[in-house]
């Protein structure tokens, strides 16, 4: 059984019988494609957590009042692709098999796939809601078909089609864009439709994963890929609300936070209130 540690997300530290949510880190980076440091991301989540109130005045809730457990980071193989989205599916699984929501804290964006493994395990028709400035429907970058840049590629294999809906979409390859169209519901440059979608998919079971470049990076430049043109932190906040108190999720991850190209810390600021609002709209 999944216990509390003594560094968790502020007020994350209920007993894991109780928990409705848990999270857990996957600090891991070894395919990111320009500028590392997302292994960091996990740990200046917590830390900048407490730079924060456990209340939320956009929602008038409190994470005092919610059974919530953080679980800790993962020790992951960085040499090992493959062996680390074992390790994150294996964790995952466990959460999901005791009846709870697995939250993800990454890393890089490859760390979805491990997760959404589980998700797609226990609930075979699992939907894919996908926030990102990046397409990541790559059949392989630079030869590595388990890559960053090829996450959501890799998930369709396992949902097929109609399944996965981007928003914030402004970046990919002509072949990515083209491929995706048929394949894909794209929803470029902004998250102005996301209400439809969760009407959608009312009732179904969706794993939902925020790559916080969807931002633009004069909001959040601690990033490794920062790509102009992005949504704004109201935008993002009241969307990420939206999708975790209407939809049924069943699991969910915020990634690719990288701390070292932010040193005034405002990214892990943004990052660690994007993680509140949504921990308190799920409940």
């Amino acid at each position: 059984m999944l216990k509390p540690q003594i560094d968790v997300f502020m007020g994350c530290d209920a007993p894991f019988d109780q928990a409705g949510v848990v999270l857990f880190g996957a600090p891991f980076d070894s395919t990111t494609s320009n500028r590392p440091g997302t292994r960091f991301g996990p740990s200046a989540l917590r830390r900048e957590s407490y730079g924060l109130e456990l209340y939320s005045p956009y929602q008038d809730r409190d994470l005092s009042d919610c059974a919530i457990l953080d679980s800790g980071d993962l020790e992951l193989p960085m040499g090992s692709s493959a062996l680390a989205l074992e390790a994150i599916q294996r964790r995952a699984a466990e959460i999901l098999a005791a009846g709870k929501v697995p939250f993800l804290l990454g890393g890089e964006h490859l760390v979805t796939l491990g997760a959404f493994r589980a998700a797609h395990q226990a609930f075979p028709d699992v939907n894919i809601i996908h926030f990102d400035a990046h397409t990541d429907l790559r059949q392989e970058y630079l030869g590595v078909e388990l890559s960053h840049a090829c996450v959501i590629r890799r998930c369709w294999e396992l949902t097929g089609d109609g399944r996965i809906f981007q928003f914030g979409i402004r970046s990919g390859d002509r072949e990515e864009w083209r491929w995706g169209r048929d394949h894909v519901s794209t929803h470029p440059f902004d998250l102005d439709t996301l209400e439809e979608t969760v009407r959608s998919l009312a009732g179904k079971p969706v794993y939902f994963t925020v790559d916080l470049d969807v931002l633009d990076p004069s909001v959040f430049p601690g990033t490794g890929t920062p790509e102009p043109g992005g949504v704004t932190f109201e935008a993002l906040r009241q969307a990420v609300t939206l999708v975790c108190s209407r939809c049924n999720l069943v699991g969910c991850d915020v990634n690719e936070l990288s701390p070292p190209y932010d040193p005034s810390g405002v990214s892990n600021a943004v990052a660690a209130k994007v993680v509140r609002e949504m921990l308190l709209a799920m409940q």
